[in-house]
């Protein structure tokens, strides 16, 4: 009988206050629909580091002059260094072969350019990627060497505005549901205020605080679920448009988003949401109500 009683009291309750239930919702839905697209920012651009990093090459460009008499010193340096993994040697006329490889398109560029005029190189595969610049430093001054080159230096900038975006989605969920808190407590407080009388006569007959509080704390739970529903749909809306659809010609260069993934912030959006909610009407309730 209590069940059924703090049921429909739920009901009840979110129906006579249906204006701002509303509001509570979308802002509820809105808050968590930006914390789950930020913690997806934040695992792909982990993925995508992940992906990069694994496939960062650093060059050493020898200098012009660097003769075959020069390569056993400079290879026994690399195979002495822990930091690589794996080394491969790139003659003058591989080197060549590759230019005209990238530039089959510029055959007036291909005329010029000669096979003497490209250096000799070593491509390098890192243990640890991220310590490119140890070896950009212990390189860079031996004999022979021209200058050290690696690809992460250009990813750098790009992992850079990723987690400049991440930090963006993130603040945004914050003040969202900051709103989301506030939004909660005056519902929470309206309804109470609405109901004084029938819980002041609870007290007097000697109810608990569990049985007077129970139906403002489910109601501001429901309203958070609610909200998580309507943000897993805005978060399938984002895949099936956004990410499957207008950015689905760059998946070449970015990790892509799984349907997993989408469905996996959902129990982390409905719990953010029911706990959020819960903790903030009781709150709200042993400040107001003083039960």
């Amino acid at each position: 009988m209590r069940v059924k009683y703090v049921l429909s009291e739920v009901l009840v309750g979110l129906w006579r206050n249906v204006t701002m239930t509303i509001a509570m919702i979308i802002t509820m839905a809105v808050s968590l629909t930006m914390l789950g697209a930020s913690g997806l920012i934040y695992t792909k651009v982990a993925d995508m580091k992940q992906l990069y990093f694994e496939k960062i090459e650093v060059s050493i460009f020898m200098e012009k002059e660097f003769t075959e008499q020069q390569r056993p010193e400079m290879e026994a340096k690399l195979d002495g260094d822990p930091l690589i993994r794996d080394w491969q040697y790139i003659d003058k006329d591989q080197a060549y072969k590759r230019f005209q490889e990238m530039f089959r398109d510029s055959p007036d560029l291909l005329s010029v350019v000669k096979a003497e005029q490209l250096p000799a190189s070593y491509r390098l595969k890192l243990v640890n990627p991220e310590e490119y610049k140890a070896i950009s430093e212990q390189y860079s001054t031996v004999e022979g060497v021209d200058q050290v080159v690696d690809q992460s230096r250009v990813l750098d900038k790009i992992f850079n505005l990723f987690t400049a975006g991440q930090n963006i989605a993130l603040v945004a969920a914050i003040a969202m549901a900051i709103a989301a808190l506030l939004l909660v407590a005056n519902t929470i407080q309206v309804a109470a205020y609405s109901k004084r009388r029938e819980v002041a006569v609870m007290k007097l007959v000697g109810a608990s605080n569990w049985f007077i509080q129970a139906p403002f704390v489910l109601e501001a739970v429901v309203a958070g679920l609610i909200g998580s529903v309507v943000g897993l749909i805005a978060l399938i809306g984002l895949k099936q448009f956004l990410f499957d659809g207008a950015l689905s010609t760059l998946q070449g260069l970015f990790a892509p988003v799984t349907w997993g993934e989408v469905f996996l912030t959902f129990p982390v959006m409905a719990g953010v949401g029911g706990l959020i909610s819960a903790v903030t009407a009781w709150v709200t309730l042993r400040f107001y109500l003083r039960v």
